[in-house]
């Protein structure tokens, strides 16, 4: 039984305890003494656990806190009783003043709220429970750490980065004078079509408002080619050239086809192979037959002597313990190698300073080689100039007519 039905149940049994339900007895409500049953078994919690009293008591209370707003035993006598003095007596309304007044009745009859408006009207004096929702806003915490932080920095002299930007914008002049409007007939009139003046406005103006103009790339005004766009050919490869031209077209392809010649004749030379160094029959048996007895012969020796001396090694660690001498004697090696290493770190380290002209010299080395590929990347890209343009992803077009 909880803390808070015993408390009741003590509770109801007090003298001065009053109940609002006229059936219910407040010595009733005193827990009887019952039998004694094991409740260790789950079958014996329902059949012999009575809570009908508690029940009834629970209900007497929720009732009296409904209509009275609180426990009965616990009201003053002046809300509870009062003096019945009587109905007071009324005068006698006059004919012609109740005539006068039947209109009046009517109209407070007609203004008197709805049976359903009464139903429906809250009858319970108990307050309804907080509403924690109601209270609670939306990013509570980090807007309460913002506004510290802001009075925190405002404390110190420091500007929020709004209030930096607004302070940073040119001033706007409010002395200038509006344009005034021109009613001379001889005045200019305005070329539409001409050049517009280059806006003055405030830069972050344009940049808010997106009238700002988009900077051009500088490789936008590159040429991507240096080829013309209509190649003229020379005048001996038209329809009916003169004579002298047709031959000087007729030199120029003859000295293309002679360097042609040349570097194949010359890639030819380069891979030219001597006879004498060809291979025969018997070079090539001889270097068949090369080393095959001697390298089985070895193989045999050498294998069975490196697994001896892997077993013996095996036998020796397994059957011999380091002592503990041999043991700091190992660790005093390993230190001394690591203090060795340490100093000849550092010795590295103070010969650097004396390689300072060597270091110098080889960065200027590698400034230089990487100037000379940027020279050549760059003396490609103009070559490139001058050729035809790929139009797809293969080098080459192959046309079948």
């Amino acid at each position: 039984m909880s803390a808070r039905r015993r408390l009741k149940r003590v509770a109801a049994s007090q003298p001065g305890f009053l109940t609002l339900k006229s059936s219910l007895d407040p010595t009733d409500l005193v827990a009887s003494r019952r039998k004694r049953v094991n409740k260790n078994k789950k079958k014996n919690w329902n059949k012999y656990s009575d809570i009908n009293d508690v029940e009834e008591f629970l209900e007497d209370v929720r009732l009296q806190e409904r209509t009275t707003g609180g426990l009965l035993s616990e009201k003053t006598d002046d809300s509870l009783f009062f003096v019945d003095l009587g109905q007071p007596e009324k005068p006698e309304p006059k004919v012609e003043a109740a005539h006068h007044d039947e209109g009046k009745k009517r109209k407070g009859k007609a203004s008197r709220p709805l049976r359903i408006d009464l139903i429906l009207q809250r009858d319970s004096l108990v307050p309804p429970p907080k509403d924690i929702l109601a209270y609670q806003q939306p990013n509570a915490k980090k807007l309460r750490r913002i506004a510290q932080n802001a009075e925190r920095l405002a404390a110190k002299g420091v500007l929020p980065r709004r209030q930096k930007q607004l302070l940073s914008r040119r001033p706007v002049d409010r002395t200038a004078k509006k344009a005034e409007t021109n009613n001379n007939p001889d005045r200019h009139y305005y070329n539409i079509w001409g050049q517009e003046p280059k806006a003055s406005a405030d830069p972050w103006y344009l940049q808010q408002t997106g009238k700002k103009l988009v900077k051009r790339p500088e490789k936008l005004n590159q040429k991507p080619s240096v080829l013309p766009a209509v190649e003229v050919i020379a005048p001996g490869g038209s329809y009916n050239p003169d004579f002298f031209s047709h031959q000087a077209l007729l030199q120029e392809a003859h000295e293309v086809e002679v360097q042609k010649k040349k570097q194949e004749d010359k890639l030819e030379r380069q891979l030219a192979v001597n006879k004498e160094d060809k291979a025969t029959e018997e070079t090539n048996l001889y270097e068949q037959v090369e080393g095959l007895v001697e390298e089985d012969e070895n193989d045999e020796e050498v294998a069975p002597s490196k697994e001896d001396d892997e077993a013996a090694l095996a036998a020796i660690a397994v059957t011999q313990k380091k002592t503990e001498r041999q043991i700091k004697k190992e660790k005093a090696e390993k230190l001394k190698e690591q203090q060795r290493l340490t100093n000849r770190r550092q010795t590295e380290q103070q010969q650097q300073l004396f390689q300072l002209r060597s270091i110098k010299a080889s960065i200027r080395q590698q400034e230089q080689k990487t100037k000379s590929k940027r020279m050549q990347r760059k003396s490609k890209q103009e070559a490139q100039k001058a050729q035809p343009r790929r139009l797809g992803k293969l080098k080459y077009i192959i046309l079948i007519l």
